[in-house]
Parts: structure tokens; C-alpha cells; sequence
């Protein structure tokens, strides 16, 4: 059972949690984190969700996401997710979100960094992630369109990558486990 903490709209933590799952109060939010990890040809390191997976199931998606759990900043929930998704450590403490979108009683911070890593030596977590590839723009737009990448809007992925290109947050520092 996980726990979240609830916000109100002005995104001040109200002092009240939810369990994951249940039905959110109206009127309160909470935090998602999503990750762009580009690597040094402009590429986005994507994932294929677990078929088990009750939202999104069998799609393509970004790096990684998840909720931040109760207790945690947006950046040390993006941290903890990154690191059991696939097993990168990135330090995003002085990293703020590229953009925050409001849906859905969510605050979804999108958080853009830069390393490059070797696929084979990430440690992907089994019942969240089935494989993970790069991918361009292009590529992931004719995902959308034939129904295997979640339905992102395409004005959305051009701006992931046009500040991967143009560069918004400083290079980010990976650390890959060595594989046993």
C-alpha cells in the first residue's frame, strides 16, 4: 500500500495522504514524475510498460514515471523511480521540472536530462518494464499514430526534443551498476 501526499491546486502540501489507487478527494492534486533521458545523438531512452501494468499497459513511454510517495519531494520521487525502473542513479535535487503539466488532479513534472548509457547494462525492473530502446521524434510520433507509444500529443514530443537540442538543464551524471 502506498501512500500520497495531497496538495491543493496552489500546490501547498495539505497534510493529508491517499492511498495509491483509491479515489482521489476533489479538489486535491498530487505529484507524478516523468523522465526524458536524451543521450548525445538526440535520442530518448524509451520503455515498453509490462502487459500487468493497470494503466498504459504494453505501450511505449517515456525514460521512466511514477508517484511520488508520501514524504517525498518531486525530486526524490524522479530519483527513486529512475533507479528501480532501470537502474540509473541521477541526482535531480537541483534539478527542477523542465515543465509541469495540471490534468487530472495531478501535478506531472517532466524532468529533461542528458547522459548516454549502454541498454544492455540497465538492471529493467521485471513488473514494470518489459525492454527499453532510443528513439527520435519521428519514431515515436508514428507510434502514437499506430497505437504503441501512450498518446502523447506530437507538439509535446517536438518540445521534449527541442530542449534536448537546445539545452535547458545541465549534463546529467549516470551511474550504470555493474552488471553480475
Amino acid at each position: 500500500m502506498e501512500l500520497c501526499d495531497l496538495y491543493s491546486k496552489d500546490r501547498v502540501r495539505l497534510g493529508r495522504t491517499m492511498v495509491r489507487g483509491d479515489a482521489q478527494p476533489q479538489g486535491t492534486f498530487r505529484i507524478i514524475v516523468h523522465s526524458c533521458l536524451f543521450n548525445s545523438k538526440g535520442l530518448i531512452l524509451v520503455q515498453k510498460r509490462q502487459g500487468t501494468k493497470e494503466s498504459w499497459s504494453n505501450l511505449w513511454d517515456m525514460t521512466a514515471s511514477g508517484s511520488a510517495i508520501a514524504g517525498e519531494t518531486s525530486q526524490e520521487a524522479m530519483g527513486r523511480e529512475l533507479f528501480e525502473e532501470l537502474g540509473i542513479r541521477h541526482d535531480f535535487r537541483h534539478d527542477p521540472p523542465l515543465l509541469t503539466v495540471t490534468e487530472n488532479g495531478c501535478f506531472d513534472d517532466i524532468y529533461l536530462f542528458k547522459a548516454d548509457c549502454d541498454l544492455d547494462r540497465l538492471v529493467l525492473q521485471a513488473e514494470e518494464v518489459q525492454e527499453v530502446s532510443w528513439a527520435d521524434a519521428d519514431g515515436i510520433k508514428r507510434m502514437v499514430v499506430d497505437g504503441s507509444f501512450v498518446p502523447y500529443p506530437a507538439s509535446f514530443i517536438d518540445l521534449l526534443f527541442h530542449y534536448a537540442r537546445n539545452g535547458t538543464n545541465p549534463e546529467g551524471v549516470i551511474f550504470i551498476p555493474e552488471a553480475s
